[in-house]
């Protein structure tokens, strides 16, 4: 039986330099959705509070989800899914999203 894939739309600032990439949600006191491209894991040193994590492929598919990702932890996965998406806590389950949902990316303003 084929389902048919559901978009779910996410607004995220996107992280483009390497700073930027580096520095992602460390010390934020609110935390709000970014997205970049990596291949190389996240790690969450120096972090607040928790985050959600989405690991997608090319194409924005959802491969690998990362609930509560607490402070102080390192998160890897297959390197062949480069698309990033952090956000807070909950926010997984608020959008209901799960593997093989596709997300779309609503950029916010980047200042």
């Amino acid at each position: 039986m084929k389902y048919k894939t559901r978009i779910i739309k996410i607004k995220a600032k996107e992280l483009v330099s390497f700073t930027e990439k580096s520095v992602g949600l460390i010390l934020s006191k609110n935390i709000e959705s970014v997205y970049f491209e990596t291949k190389f894991g996240i790690h969450t040193f120096f972090m607040r509070k928790p985050i959600d994590v989405i690991v997608m492929d090319k194409n924005f598919m959802v491969r690998v989800i990362k609930k509560v990702l607490k402070p102080w932890k390192v998160f890897v996965w297959n390197p062949k899914y480069c698309r990033i998406l952090e956000m807070s806590v909950n926010s997984v389950d608020k959008n209901k999203i799960k593997k093989g949902d596709k997300i779309k990316i609503l950029k916010t303003n980047n200042s």
